[in-house]
């Protein structure tokens, strides 16, 4: 489809801002984005029409579903609304499946790279994984993940490289799996990188990631509005998804010693209590 240059900057554009106010309302409105994000579920009739293949049913069945039965109740709970009725949010098995469910999609994804031979940004996703704060280290009082008291916001305590190392491994990824679609797949991972820049609050990427990526697969589970807006398969290039994942590779790999030069420090900094 020969879309010209202009479609392309509008479309983006538009899109970057819609899905970061998007970001923004959900955050002010935690009720809603509950009560939204259990409607959606209620689309899966449509899905069938637009996913195929174990990947997108995967990957749409593991954020859809998450963010409505998860994320959504896990917030109204930190926020003291409704313990009485959600007790069972109220656990730190919540924090726990957030953490994991973060790390299956990436392995999702770098399982996808491997087997189209992507190998390089295959192990940066698997970097990505290693490199993730945990919900709260064995080894110290440090934590990684929580809920914020005055919003309700998902904090996962990522730093800006990190932020920076995912953005570039997933829209490799995506360019190299379905090239059609990185156009698209730009635009939720520039608003979800830029919306934390913009409150410089780099623990708040996770929250836009989540929220840019649920509306992005709704969206494509429901109804293809990309292709006609931003079709990028004429960009298809297998030699630049190969270099772009050498790249990565290089880039992750000193952030990998990082962690682990950070860990130690974190483990001095923040030592476990003995208990009496």
């Amino acid at each position: 489809m020969n879309i010209p240059a202009w479609q392309y900057a509008l479309s983006m554009s538009l899109y970057v801002i819609v899905l970061m106010f998007a970001v923004d309302f959900m955050r002010k409105h935690s009720r809603f984005a509950l009560w939204f994000w259990i409607a959606a579920i209620f689309t899966f009739p449509l899905w069938p029409t637009q996913l195929h293949g174990w990947f997108r049913w995967a990957k749409t069945l593991s954020v859809i579903i998450p963010t409505a039965l998860i994320v959504g109740p896990g917030r109204i709970v930190s926020l003291g609304k409704s313990k009485e009725k959600w007790q069972f949010y109220n656990k730190d098995w919540v924090l726990w499946s957030l953490y994991a469910i973060l790390g299956l999609n990436i392995l999702e994804a770098s399982l996808k790279d491997l087997s189209l031979g992507n190998w390089f940004n295959g192990v940066s996703g698997f970097i990505l994984i290693v490199t993730m704060p945990l919900f709260k280290s064995r080894r110290t009082s440090w934590r990684g993940w929580e809920f914020s008291e005055d919003r309700g916001d998902l904090i996962a305590r990522t730093d800006l490289m990190w932020n920076f190392l995912y953005t570039t491994w997933n829209i490799c990824f995506v360019f190299g799996e379905n090239p059609g679609y990185a156009a698209s797949s730009l635009c939720i991972l520039l608003a979800a990188e830029l919306y934390p820049l913009l409150k410089k609050r780099p623990e708040l990427y996770i929250t836009a990631r989540v929220y840019t990526l649920a509306i992005h697969i709704l969206i494509r589970s429901t109804y293809d509005i990309f292709t006609p807006l931003m079709d990028s398969t004429r960009f298809a290039n297998q030699q630049v998804v190969f270099w772009w994942g050498i790249a990565n590779l290089g880039l992750h790999l000193p952030y990998l010693f990082y962690h682990f030069r950070r860990q130690q420090v974190r483990s001095r900094a923040f030592p476990l209590k003995k208990s009496a």
